[in-house]
């Protein structure tokens, strides 16, 4: 592949061996500006997000937190300020803008939904900013102000479908998501992939619900339909936020079990499963990065950290707080290599910088501005946690462009000079254009 090809060059073998409650906005107590380095925190405290992203909030402070307990960075202290976009896709710019022009921030940590993303984008590419994004994403993009810690298309759900090819012998697809841009591109990308693969149409039901979405009755029901042709069917879900509870529930109401019709998702994780009636979802699976359940060392000491921070051992953990880990320590470490938080410096020295995640080895940001990652399947268990039944050998280099969309093929990413274009077309030898 295109990002393989591209990290053989940039000697990625080489870089692995390299060694609250929600609240609308909080700062430290009053310093004069140029004693701290003001960190953005944008992440939805409230709304239907809400469920997933104040969690990500809280392990910003923690790592901030502990940044300032070993003496800070560059000589100061670090001052986190954290706003509220309310899962409103819109505000999520203006909160973006307020951090940026008004609060000085260095850097932001933030985001959950591709809408949101596409929201800020704009912003922090005029006034030349660093967005850290650690959620699983479609792809299709690569900016030069943000850093993807999530998992791209190649690194969750392509594995997630071919470990259901394999193992489940699934002939039959739902591709069942929230109705905004991350499902329906991702849905794009693997409908082109099962077909590749020899996967009839009629065996692929698409199906897209609002934010929220509450009556999954019906829905249910013509999955069931569906499953019912005598061939083995899953649904691969990129549903996201709170609609996955309901979800989850009337598959239970209507016998649906894990057995016969497994739904792998990529939106539902420790978070979400944390404080719910797990019965509905035994059994069936999670493609991620990162479990808490995974056995390392980093991991424990992450989780013990965690924990104790909280003060609430029920607190889990999960994959976009290992994003927001990685994510975050990579920055420090760029910041201290360029001496400055100027960004253009920082995002300079980004490119190369590997530390350790917590799934064992190190991940490492390419020159695409994607990271390596391993790719972990987990089942549901009871207690809320997962039991990972597939593990990528080695590190899965980010593809910030689909192999099997026709307009994407030929384009690549690399943001080192001289080239620095986040969409290179490599036939015909240009920035900024599509694929044939």
């Amino acid at each position: 592949m295109r990002t393989k090809q591209l990290t053989a060059s940039f000697g990625i073998s080489a870089l692995a061996g390299l060694a609250m409650g929600a609240m609308a906005s909080f700062a430290m107590p009053a310093q004069a500006a140029d004693d701290t380095i003001k960190v953005g925190i944008l992440h939805s405290l409230s709304g239907t997000m809400a469920i997933s992203e104040t969690t990500l909030k809280d392990v910003m402070l923690m790592l901030i937190d502990e940044q300032n307990k070993k003496g800070g960075l560059l000589g100061k202290k670090l001052e986190p300020v954290v706003v509220d976009p309310a899962s409103n896709w819109p505000l999520f710019a203006e909160k973006a803008r307020e951090l940026i022009s008004k609060d000085k921030v260095s850097a932001v940590f933030g985001c959950w939904t591709s809408v949101s993303r596409k929201s800020v984008l704009p912003v922090f590419e005029e006034l030349n900013n660093i967005l850290f994004y650690p959620v699983q994403y479609e792809g299709e993009e690569s900016s030069r102000n943000v850093f993807y810690t999530g998992a791209a298309p190649n690194q969750q759900a392509i594995p997630a479908v071919d470990y259901l090819m394999s193992k489940e012998k699934v002939q039959r697809w739902v591709l069942a998501g929230t109705d905004y841009v991350y499902p329906r591109t991702t849905n794009k990308i693997l409908e082109a992939y099962l077909k590749s693969k020899g996967v009839k149409p009629e065996d692929i039901m698409i199906n897209y619900t609002p934010f929220g979405h509450s009556d999954w009755q019906s829905i249910v029901a013509d999955i069931k339909k569906f499953g019912s042709a005598g061939k083995k069917t899953a649904v691969v879900s990129t549903i996201n936020g709170d609609a996955n509870v309901p979800f989850y529930k009337e598959l239970g109401n209507q016998g649906v079990k894990a057995q016969d019709i497994p739904v792998v998702a990529f939106s539902v994780g420790e978070e979400e499963l944390a404080g719910i009636d797990t019965k509905p979802l035994l059994g069936h699976l999670a493609a991620w990065n990162y479990f808490q359940s995974v056995e390392t060392p980093a991991n424990t000491d992450f989780i013990k950290s965690w924990k104790a921070y909280t003060k609430n051992d029920k607190r889990v953990t999960n994959d976009p707080m290992e994003a927001h880990y990685i994510g975050f320590n990579m920055w420090v470490k760029a910041v201290e290599a360029a001496g400055t938080t100027e960004p253009d410096k920082v995002i300079d020295a980004m490119v190369g910088v590997a530390v350790p995640n917590l799934t064992g080895g190190y991940s490492a940001m390419l020159p695409n501005h994607h990271i390596t990652k391993p790719v972990l399947i987990g089942e549901v268990q009871e207690n809320g946690q997962f039991d990972v039944v597939s593990k990528t050998s080695g590190l899965v280099p980010g593809d910030e462009w689909s192999d099997y969309l026709p307009d994407s093929k030929d384009l690549i990413a690399d943001w080192r000079k001289p080239m620095s274009c986040g969409n290179f077309n490599v036939k015909t030898g240009k920035c900024g254009g599509k694929g044939s």
